[in-house]
């Protein structure tokens, strides 16, 4: 049966499939570099014929698959396949070492690896318990995959890519792990659906139909790895909306403008990291690209200095969204252009349930004062064979802390300060890092920037800038520390400004942009 004679009941709406005899034939993903374009109804066909192979291979409703790959035009298959069949995929950070990988591979009791050639020198070092794991495949090997590997090709090849019937195709759930900016990551794990599949448990996507404006006629751009959470729950929410993705083997912020124009994308999703590095470009290079087509950039992932939003502002027009979530899902807010505009630096109200300010006891906080963000929720989860981990993350009240501190204000927008694990306390006094980064984010001699608690033998704790420099910067780096502590003090009070200001080559980032601030502290700190 071909795949595009599928009939989708409308309870099943959100499924890729759902589009196929208006969408078939149009691109369903789009290698911004590589120009690989995958229609629809090729997705779909693949999908489903890695869904019969594993079905074949013993995999169903609550089996594990672990996907390593880098951005690569396959992606898409693998997670459709895993998502129709009631399986936990588990995207795993292709830049990890192989110690770490073993360590989620392992963690997640995954029944499947699903790797890609390139990634072969990782894989072929890794040491995988007996009994973990026993099928793994390698993508694009052409006969070459390593030791204890098969090929991907081979192991679809021959089965069917027809519908795979009723009561076969159910919800299946991400289980992504956290980053480990406090130790060893841990997964995020959900309570499978039993729903069919298109039928939910996605809630991003009705979200992006319903406030963001996706329909079948928007293009997508997807500028970050799609091992992470928000890539890729939004790419394949818009795909499950019949939306095309323009994904970018990596970021580059010139080629974003390209791929703007080039590609009439109307939606896009960032970290302040790319805005900052938007900004930086010059003015001749920003203003070479038509980028009228971009009805809805929204950012997330890392709170952002309100000077780089209102630069983008002025820039992109009041276009650009925000929400605040986490891995976890289990509340988030929103914010629009206009709000933002009204409450400068907010990240907005919450879409469902309530948000609570507490203090260190578990008492409320009236509206300006900081503690610790709770989300009421009746959402569900636990991180994997952590339960006292799960239970940290939940009050008596049930309500869950992803560990941000924050405010409300009088009209009930939520305005992040820090994380609390960042908070540096030096002579009694609380300082959260995130303001004096703000700051100096955009000195001209700041290209990438962290703020850190180092060791005060008097204060317990001082304020240090760990900076990346631009071209126009002094070759000297105390000329930087002086000018850039001079720079603070201009904006911020002169206890929360930096002691000192080291310059180094790079920080510590993940490819999404996250800065991994324990490893950085690691530098300065003697080991316990």
């Amino acid at each position: 049966m071909s795949a595009t004679a599928a009939v989708i009941p409308p309870e099943r709406r959100f499924q890729p499939a759902a589009h196929l005899a208006t969408r078939g034939s149009d691109p369903a993903v789009v290698m911004a570099t590589a120009g690989t374009v995958i229609s629809f109804d090729e997705v779909e066909r693949a999908s489903r014929r890695l869904g019969r192979a594993l079905l074949a291979a013993g995999l169903g409703p609550g089996s594990v698959v672990a996907v390593l790959l880098e951005n690569h035009p396959a992606y898409f298959e693998v997670m459709l396949a895993c998502q129709r069949l009631g399986v936990y995929s588990v995207p795993v950070n292709w830049h990890l070492q192989a110690d770490e990988v073993e360590y989620i591979v392992t963690d997640c009791g995954a029944d499947m690896l699903v790797t890609s050639a390139r990634l072969a020198g990782l894989v072929s070092t890794l040491t995988i318990p007996d009994g973990v794991c026993p099928l793994r495949l390698m993508m694009d090997a052409a006969g070459s995959a390593p030791a204890g590997f098969s090929s991907y090709e081979d192991f679809v090849d021959g089965h069917d890519d027809g519908p795979l019937g009723d009561g076969v195709e159910l919800e299946g759930s991400f289980m992504f792990y956290s980053s480990g900016t406090t130790g060893r990551p841990k997964g995020i794990k959900r309570p499978m659906s039993t729903l069919p599949f298109g039928a939910g448990p996605m809630s991003t996507v009705p979200m992006l139909e319903g406030y963001y404006g996706v329909t079948p006629e928007s293009v997508y751009l997807c500028p970050a790895p799609l091992y992470h959470a928000a890539p890729l729950v939004w790419s394949t929410g818009v795909q499950r909306l019949g939306a095309t993705v323009i994904v970018m083997e990596r970021f580059d912020p010139l080629d974003v403008l390209r791929l703007i124009e080039e590609h009439g994308v109307t939606h896009a999703q960032f970290v302040p990291t790319h805005f900052v590095r938007m900004l930086k470009l010059s003015d001749a290079e920003r203003s070479r690209f038509d980028l009228s087509s971009l009805r809805v950039a929204v950012h997330a992932a890392a709170p952002c200095p309100v000077d780089v939003k209102q630069r983008m502002m002025d820039w992109w027009g009041p276009i650009i969204h925000e929400y605040y979530a986490g891995s976890e899902a289990t509340g988030a807010c929103l914010i629009g252009p206009e709000d933002w505009l009204a409450h400068p630096g907010s990240v907005g109200r919450p879409l469902t349930g309530a948000v609570h300010i507490t203090d260190d006891e578990g008492i409320e906080l009236p509206p300006g004062e900081a503690g610790r963000v709770w989300f009421e929720t009746d959402m569900v989860f636990e991180y994997h064979n952590d339960p006292v981990k799960t239970a940290g993350a939940f009050n008596d009240r049930g309500w869950n802390t992803l560990g941000d501190i924050g405010y409300l204000d009088e009209d009930g927008y939520l305005f992040l300060t820090d994380r609390a694990s960042h908070m540096i306390i030096s002579g009694g006094v609380n300082i959260y890092p995130q303001e004096v980064e703000s700051a100096l984010t955009l000195h001209p001699w700041v290209s990438d920037i962290a703020v850190i608690g180092v060791p005060n033998e008097d204060l317990g704790e001082e304020v240090k800038a760990v900076v990346v420099t631009t071209a126009d910067a002094p070759a000297d780096p105390a000329e930087v520390e002086r000018g850039l502590i001079a720079y603070a003090r201009e904006r911020i009070a002169h206890y929360k400004c930096p002691v000192s200001v080291d310059v180094v080559d790079d920080l510590p980032r993940l490819p999404t942009g996250k800065l991994l601030k324990r490893q950085l502290r690691d530098r300065y700190w003697p080991a316990d």
